[in-house]
């Protein structure tokens, strides 16, 4: 999961937040570009999850479990997993959740310091100090930083025994 993450670096350029008509399943934006959550789709896929369809199956069964920020009448494979509040309810319903230490591959939403807004990154292996390094895009492309305590953390996930590959 790492490793898929950190080949993000370099490839993933830009931090572009635009709807973008995707193929289902299996779809993804260009890789030059991309939001937070991309990093992790991308890497969860390289582990055999499509967190795309994945969402999009769960949204359809459930949909009044998902936050209603977006004004949706039904769920879009286009954007749903693209969104770090539906990424955070769908770990949540399928066992993710972690209740320990931090190790490499886990999964970090916060919700950032000043706006509010949420984000995702994954747990690396590679420390500043004892700290977990993050890889994440948080506006300038894909990067491994020291984020882990800088903003309020809101989730912490790990992918169950049970997921695939």
């Amino acid at each position: 999961m790492v490793r898929a993450a950190r080949s993000q670096i370099g490839q993933t350029v830009r931090y572009d937040p635009a709807y973008t008509a995707l193929d289902y399943p299996m779809g993804d934006v260009p890789i030059a570009k991309g939001v937070c959550s991309d990093v992790v789709i991308r890497a969860l896929r390289q582990q055999s999850i499509d967190l795309q369809q994945l969402v999009h199956q769960d949204m359809k069964a459930n949909f009044s479990a998902y936050p209603n920020r977006w004004g949706l009448k039904r769920p879009d494979p286009n954007i749903d997993h693209r969104r770090v509040p539906n990424l955070e309810v769908y770990f949540a319903r399928h066992g993710w959740a972690a209740q320990d230490g931090y190790r490499a591959g886990d999964i970090v939403t916060w919700r950032l310091a000043g706006s509010g807004l949420p984000h995702i990154g994954i747990v690396s292996d590679r420390k500043h100090g004892d700290i977990p390094l993050i890889i994440h895009n948080i506006g300038a492309g894909t990067r491994e930083e020291d984020i882990l305590f800088r903003h309020e953390i809101v989730g912490h996930f790990r992918q169950p025994a049970n997921v695939a590959p």
